[in-house]
């Protein structure tokens, strides 16, 4: 029988420690040829600004053991086998049920998750110390299959302008595939209901003022252009943080922008290989995030003329349970009409 071959495995230093790290050559993405290592490295080289978004937030490991190219699966809750060192936090799903996740708090935690096969990472909206009241209210832009990537920046735009009119301020950032995230530092005094419900009315705004670019619709069958996703915001709904790289052919990075960039951005220039030196030349666009978190008593004052106006609550994802007011959950075209 031939002499199984000893596992490649190398340290990385890290935050003041020394981070295992196997199959540090394993090809993660073998279209733009980056490795293990190049990943573990770049966030490493991004520490800084990638925990900004992070620290103090549980974090969905989102887990490719074979790279980006391969199969991936969700794991939430942190491994027994887990160092005495890392950080974690317990959270409570609409389920009823509890996990203890990760909280990726320096580069240490980056690294770490990097050896589990994790490539992006996803964190919740609210901090540790209060897992019950979200202190960021996420604009999520999904482009349908006939968008441009030119309407997500315009409608981006349109979101600055919305969340301005109610006195907010919004920090865009490239999700890394084909849409624009902006998020908004939120006072923590709102529960998730509450902070679905602004994103909702906000979401109708922006379609109000960009009604042939932008839809608040839920079901797919209703939607055109850019789709304000407003159920990001609900418990337990992550979305990729700024500076993670995605899982994409060629590496790019979900990278945060001036908005002054946002009507010339282009995504595929926002990769693994080129955003360690625009950070380290431009600065990070989001670096004052948490200078200042806005009330969302505007947006719910919209949200309450909406409704006095007969838009009422949206649909929710279909693994929550059925909402006090919200619409039936059955796409339009399969709904019976109503008898006369």
């Amino acid at each position: 029988m031939a002499p199984v071959a000893a596992k490649e495995v190398t340290t990385i230093e890290a935050a003041g420690r020394e981070v295992r790290l196997s199959s540090p050559s394993k090809v993660f993405f073998p279209d733009a040829g980056h490795t293990k290592l190049d990943l573990a490295s770049y966030y490493v080289e991004v520490a800084e600004a990638a925990t900004l978004h992070l620290r103090e937030r549980p974090t969905t490991m989102k887990r490719f053991v074979d790279g980006a190219g391969g199969e991936f699966f969700f794991q939430k809750r942190v491994p027994r086998s887990a160092p005495d060192w890392l950080e974690t936090a317990t959270v409570t799903f609409p389920s009823g049920r509890s996990a203890t996740e990760l909280c990726a708090n320096d580069a240490a935690h980056l690294v770490w998750a990097v050896n589990l096969g994790v490539i992006d990472f996803n964190p919740w909206p609210a901090r540790r110390a209060d897992l019950d009241h979200p202190d960021e209210l996420r604009v999520d832009l999904d482009p349908t299959p006939e968008a441009s990537w030119d309407d997500v920046r315009k409608v981006a735009l349109v979101v600055r302008e919305a969340l301005a009119a109610h006195g907010l301020t919004g920090y865009p950032k490239t999700s890394g595939s084909r849409g624009i995230h902006v998020n908004v530092r939120v006072e923590p005094r709102w529960q998730f209901t509450e902070v679905r419900r602004a994103a909702l009315a906000l979401a109708r705004e922006v379609e109000r003022r960009a009604p042939k670019l932008a839809t608040s619709k839920w079901w797919k069958e209703e939607r055109h252009g850019v789709f304000v996703d407003y159920n990001q915001n609900a418990r337990d709904r992550t979305v990729a943080s700024a500076w993670s790289v995605r899982p994409t052919p060629d590496a790019r990075v979900s990278t945060p922008l001036e908005w002054e960039e946002v009507p010339d951005a282009e995504s595929g220039q926002l990769r693994l290989d080129t955003v360690p030196a625009r950070l380290a030349e431009r600065g990070d666009p989001s670096a004052s995030i948490d200078s200042e978190h806005f009330s969302l008593e505007p947006l719910l004052e919209l949200a309450a003329r909406d409704e006095a106006e007969g838009l009422g609550d949206a649909p929710w994802p279909p693994h929550f349970r059925k909402q006090k007011g919200e619409p039936k959950r059955v796409q339009p075209s399969k709904a019976k009409p109503k008898r006369r």
